[in-house]
């Protein structure tokens, strides 16, 4: 991890953590672990994560502020969104993308759905991307113009699923890569 942590006992996350361990920061009093180590390792966890499984989530989860399919409003939402986005849409639509779709991050294929979205988004022209906004944003129960709602939704998920490609990327990278990578910027 490039990412070095800096935490004390006076640190966000070790107060949170002991606020909600109930716990003193000096918890167990006899040395080892305690509340400072912990937060350091939950926060080692969340930056290893952030790109990979959190993203994830963050697809699953966009996703899942859509209609659902099989039911009377998800198979208009996703025949609308199938019509706006002609023939790049079957990268997504349940119909073709199939019932597993979600099943595969469950079985370790993190960028497949990453790889259908990119595909997707790079399928749309500039009006379709409009129009697939407009059915979006219209699906979603917030304030706000339904295209811009949309675009919105896109962009989260354009970006989101760029950072599952490239956290695959860096998944194997090891000590040496890390520390070559560094040694390249300090030399610059």
């Amino acid at each position: 991890m490039i990412v070095r942590l800096y935490l004390d006992k006076d640190d966000e996350l070790a107060q949170h953590l002991a606020h909600k361990l109930n716990t003193p920061l000096d918890w167990p009093g006899t040395g080892g672990l305690d509340t400072e180590h912990v937060a350091k390792v939950a926060a080692a966890a969340a930056c290893d994560v952030s790109y990979d499984q959190a993203a994830n989530g963050h697809l699953v989860d966009l996703f899942a502020a859509l209609p659902l399919p099989g039911t009377t409003e998800g198979r208009e939402f996703w025949r609308s969104l199938g019509e706006a986005g002609g023939q790049a849409a079957w990268n997504i639509v349940p119909a073709n993308a199939g019932g597993p779709f979600f099943d595969y991050l469950l079985d370790g294929n993190e960028t497949g759905i990453a790889g259908r979205l990119l595909s997707f988004f790079e399928d749309l022209s500039a009006d379709q991307h409009n129009a697939v906004a407009d059915v979006i944003g219209g699906a979603l129960d917030l304030m706000g113009g339904a295209r811009y709602m949309g675009k919105l939704w896109l962009r989260d998920a354009e970006t989101t699923a760029w950072h599952v490609l490239l956290a695959s990327r860096r998944r194997h990278d090891t000590t040496e890569d890390r520390e070559r990578f560094l040694q390249a910027w300090r030399d610059a």
